[in-house]
Parts: C-alpha cells; structure tokens; sequence
C-alpha cells in the first residue's frame, strides 16, 4: 500500500517525514498541501489533521501527525533507521523539536516569506543568536562522529537536519559549522537522498 504524504516543499518538519521515508525505501507518495494560499487553514484539512499542520501520513485507515511520529512509525516498520526506541535518539529528536528546528523554521520564515517590509529584524536577530547557540551544540557533538547517534544513520539525522539544506538565507552558513557541514554532506550522499524543492511539490520559485 502506498502512503500519502501531505506537505509542501517548503515545510522542513515535512521534510523530516518525507526524506525518512525515502532513506528508508518506504512506499509513497507526496500530495501538495498549498499552505500559502491557507489550505492547512481549511475545513477539510483540518478535518484531518485539527493541528492545522503539515505533514500528515494517511495509509489506509492509519492517519499519523507531527514529524517525529511519522519517522519513528517508518523506522519501527522498516528497521532501516534506527528510531526513539534508542533513547539517546529520542533525547535528540527532543533538543531538534524545541532548540532546533522549531526556531529555524520560525526564523527562516520570518526573514524570507514574510513581506519585506513587515518582517521584524529584532526578532529576526533574536532568534539567528539562539540559533547560534544550537549550531554550536550540535557541531561540538559531531566532531569525531559520523552520525549524532550511533555508527549509523538514524531518524535523529533527518530530523535535525529538516531545515539545514534550505537555500534561503536565515542566519546559517555550512562553511561556519565544519563539523555540521561534513555531516550534511555525508547524509546526502546516501542512497535515495533528494533535496527538499526536489523531494515534495512546492517551492518559492512557484509563487513568483
């Protein structure tokens, strides 16, 4: 049975979901979810997903939420990523949820997507300095390691990782963060990875 993804390529949490399923040659497909013109804001939308968010995974009667849950359903069913059950994965699916990705995603959305003349440069700059402080993190624990855990990839790596391949600018530069910068390039270099504007339908350049 194949699965359906919800999301768009702009969406680095969907990226999280999608990119775990493609490592993992799992069976699916992606249906665009035109978050810019408020689809995730309609009732049909959340009839299926009351959170109003993408990405969601429908496979048959089984509709799961939020970015983590769908990686650790497609590791535990693969067993080609490690997944939560290994809590030091979990540890880091958590410090990527709160420190990492959820300030990212704001920020980049902020400096980027927001009309120019309404975005908060404040903000912005309050944010890009916690930001720093989770590079810096996530860098040091990189040095010397692959991968964040284990000697294998794991759902850890394409969570962290959700909002790092973007090209728009936020505030993060790879030549900045050696450590980091290897450990991107190694993850795509697996089998199967794709780019976020190459994996799901949906990209800046569509709205121009």
């Amino acid at each position: 049975m194949t699965a359906t993804l919800y999301c768009f390529g702009e969406s680095g949490n969907a990226y999280k979901a999608a990119l775990t399923m493609q490592l993992a040659g799992y069976d699916w497909t992606p249906r665009f979810v035109d978050f810019f013109n408020g689809e995730t804001r309609s009732p049909e939308f959340r009839a299926l997903n009351p959170m109003g968010e993408v990405p969601v995974l429908a496979e048959g009667d089984l509709v799961l939420t939020q970015s983590g849950v769908i990686q650790q359903h497609i590791a535990a069913r693969t067993g080609k990523l490690a997944g939560a059950e290994n809590p030091e994965v979990l540890r880091w699916l958590l410090w990527d949820n709160h420190k990492l990705s959820s300030q990212a995603g704001m920020t980049r959305f902020l400096a980027n997507f927001v009309p120019e003349d309404k975005r908060p440069a404040a903000v912005i700059s309050f944010m890009q300095g916690r930001l720093k402080a989770a590079y810096a993190t996530l860098n040091a624990h990189l040095e010397g390691r692959e991968w964040i855990v284990g000697d294998a990839p794991s759902i850890a790596d394409t969570a962290c990782c959700g909002y790092l391949y973007y090209p728009e600018p936020f505030g993060f530069n790879r030549e900045d963060w050696p450590h980091l910068d290897t450990w991107l390039t190694r993850l795509s270099a697996l089998p199967g990875w794709k780019h976020p504007y190459d994996l799901m339908p949906g990209s800046p350049a569509d709205r121009l």
